[in-house]
């Protein structure tokens, strides 16, 4: 996955559609954080008050005076109440479905991703960006707009009250601001870089946990725990660094504002007390500024210390963004047609292919003709293009050169979705969902009753094996279909493209992993899925393919080799030699 770099300005701008379907909800979320912060502002006035009437004359202040003050400050304490729940509430609410709605955004994003770009990017990774680095971004869009909006009003109030008591003694105060903008905006970099560290290793551990789970019967035939156990210990320490340093310059952070606080404290005290001294402030307006100070400083460091929640936010935001920029390399072109009624005739014209990330060329100039119905088999060594070649027909990955049909209609012209609806694939690794026997086979066709997937399980030859299960087609077969033997998944995965019904079928070495037992019944199965279709069978088994209407050898010069089982034996080339090696090596 490569690392786009993003200003902060980028990825608030990027980040601000978010907000479009929640715009009341912010607003009045905002108008809260304003009624709250009234408080804090009303009470230095009202204190502010109380001294400088006591200190001209105790007798002005009267019963009624300060009921009258605390009747107020209670109604703007109970205002203050009611706006802090909505804020703490729906406030988090809108931050928990902007999180929804990005979630939403990259999983649809991934889904339609190339091959190419799984081939480069670790599932660890991808799934630490749609969840964890995710969850940061909940606090990061409730509380950033509040933040900075509470700071404002405190800042700009707390600055024209400040200079109405003393203006000089303001811009002083306000003289250090800038210096402690400087210093903690250079911390707060180190910090955000040390968050992106941070998450990127915690996709590599991700990763290396998933890799070693999922190979945990390698691990354990090779009884190779130990280094299993050493390669985690490796990511795992060195999450441990890059968090001791993120947490060295935090405290350096954090300890840069405390020292701030304390010069800004420090200045107000002796400065104010010499202003004071020569009549230039009174002590009522000294309490006051005071307590103003407090409130401006209190608003400093509660920026501040939301700023680590600001970069991780902002990091979540970076590493989502880079999941969405991700470009999709086979898309819909303009126009495109939905494949209806497909008679199944397929031609390569003069096709070249090379991987786009590590540009290797694979075959040059290839042509080929499959005829609707037509059984046809590619054989050859290892590494000719063979899986390759059927990987092209569906568009998991696209032509560099040339031109491939169907029925006459480039498929660059179709849409993706009726383009795959009408071919099926069976795989040599087979892939099942975790749950039940009827959930895999249904996927094949969404929606479709018991009695179909039921049927489509008895032409798989699947059905017998399924009905001695424990909870027959409602029987849960855990991840990746761990309860079942290969050949029973293999039927299974037939049994869901029976359901699909595709007048195209490719099968991708479907037999080659399994035993001879397996591989008689998988066989069986295959024969009757072909009947009546157009095939494309990749093979290494030749019983599987000796009754193919047309095999071809695929080599790196391309197809070198063409005829039937019998025709490319009576020639003693390629195809004759591989046939005598697989019988010797039975």
């Amino acid at each position: 996955m490569s690392e786009r770099k993003y200003t902060s300005g980028q990825l608030i701008k990027r980040f601000l559609p978010y907000y479009r379907r929640h715009a009341r909800v912010l607003c009045m979320d905002l108008f809260c954080a304003a009624l709250t912060t009234i408080c804090e502002i009303v009470l230095p006035l009202i204190i502010r008050y109380i001294t400088s009437q006591a200190t001209q004359d105790i007798a002005l202040l009267t019963v009624g005076v300060i009921a009258k003050l605390g009747i107020l400050y209670l109604v703007l304490r109970l205002i203050d109440v009611g706006a802090y729940y909505y804020m703490a509430y729906t406030g988090h609410v809108m931050g928990v479905d902007m999180e929804t709605d990005m979630r939403r955004d990259a999983y649809a994003h991934l889904q339609q991703l190339s091959n190419t770009y799984y081939n480069n990017t670790k599932v660890g990774q991808i799934m630490g960006r749609i969840t964890n680095d995710l969850f940061d971004v909940t606090e990061f869009a409730h509380h950033c707009p509040e933040e900075f909006f509470i700071a404002g009003i405190k800042g700009v109030a707390s600055f024209v009250i400040l200079c109405s008591i003393n203006v000089p003694l303001t811009v002083i105060i306000f003289c250090i601001i800038p210096i402690m903008t400087i210093v903690c905006g250079k911390l707060n970099l180190r910090l955000r870089a040390l968050f992106r560290q941070q998450r990127v290793q915690i996709g590599e551990l991700n990763a290396r946990i998933e890799d070693s789970l999922l190979g945990q019967k390698v691990v354990k035939a090779f009884a190779n725990e130990d280094i299993e156990n050493e390669k985690f210990e490796q990511d795992n320490r060195k999450l441990y660094q890059i968090k001791k340093r993120g947490y060295r310059y935090m405290g350096l952070f954090q300890c840069s504002t405390r020292l701030f606080d304390g010069i800004m404290y420090l200045t107000t005290l002796v400065v104010g007390g010499l202003f004071m001294m020569n009549g230039s402030v009174s002590p009522s307006d000294l309490v006051a500024y005071i307590m103003y100070v407090t409130t401006f400083i209190a608003t400093i460091r509660r920026i501040i210390e939301f700023a680590e929640q600001f970069q991780r936010g902002m990091t979540g935001i970076e590493r989502f963004l880079e999941i969405i920029d991700a470009d999709i390399d086979i898309f819909d072109e303009p126009g495109a047609v939905a494949l209806e009624n497909p008679q199944g005739n397929i031609v390569f014209e003069d096709v070249s292919f090379e991987y786009p990330d590590d540009h290797n060329q694979v075959f040059r100039h290839l042509n080929l003709n499959i005829r609707p119905g037509e059984k046809v088999a590619l054989v050859g060594p290892s590494g000719g293009g063979k899986t390759t070649l059927c990987n092209l027909i569906p568009r998991f990955y696209d032509v560099t050169e040339g031109n491939i049909y169907i029925d006459g209609k480039n498929i660059k012209g179709l849409t993706l979705k009726s383009l795959r609806r009408n071919i099926g694939v069976v795989q040599q690794d087979v892939y099942l969902f975790s749950g039940t026997v009827f959930e895999n086979i249904v996927y094949g066709k969404v929606g479709a009753s018991m009695e179909e997937v039921m049927e489509a399980a008895k032409r798989a030859g699947a059905h017998e094996f399924i009905m001695e299960l424990k909870d027959g087609y409602n029987t849960y077969i855990g991840e990746r279909g761990v309860k079942l033997s290969g050949g029973q998944k293999q039927r299974i995965s037939i049994a869901r493209v029976f359901l699909k019904d595709s007048p195209i079928i490719i099968l991708d070495e479907a037999t080659s992993a399994l035993d001879n037992e397996s591989e008689y019944a998988v066989a069986k199965s295959l024969a009757a899925l072909s009947e009546g279709r157009t095939t494309l069978t990749v093979a290494h088994r030749f019983s599987t393919i000796r009754n193919s209407d047309r095999i071809m050898v695929l080599t790196e010069e391309g197809i070198t080799e063409e005829g039937s089982h019998e025709e490319l034996m009576e020639q003693k080339g390629i195809y004759y030699n591989l046939y005598q090696m697989a019988n010797e090596m039975k």
